[in-house]
């Protein structure tokens, strides 16, 4: 069995968190987990912001590789990429874990 944090790229965790840490991204992450599909249009609906804006943050949430993006003809459907967010809480709980932060100290 593969490793989750094999999954993350070089320099994605860091994308990941950057992603996470803007609460309407975050709030667009949980809207979209909600469903296996979710359409842009229902996301557009569901939040009083412009379409620029949900653009920009289901731009920055696929580039972190937390979503992914479906084309259905004129219309774009995003779904959560579960296997990144568990490799992503797998590394989390990695670079917190006693022994790693013992390492981190140490070596400062």
């Amino acid at each position: 069995m593969t490793e989750p944090t094999s999954l993350l790229t070089r320099g994605q965790f860091d994308r990941i968190a950057k992603a996470l840490a803007d609460p309407r991204r975050f709030a667009l992450l949980q809207a979209i987990a909600s469903d296996h599909d979710y359409p842009c249009s229902q996301l557009c609906r569901d939040f009083p912001v412009t379409k620029a804006t949900i653009s920009h943050h289901l731009k920055e949430l696929v580039r972190a590789g937390l979503v992914q993006a479906d084309r259905q003809g004129q219309f774009m459907n995003y779904r959560v990429r579960r296997e990144v967010l568990a490799a992503y809480s797998a590394e989390l709980l990695t670079r917190l874990s006693p022994r790693s932060l013992a390492v981190e100290t140490s070596a400062e």
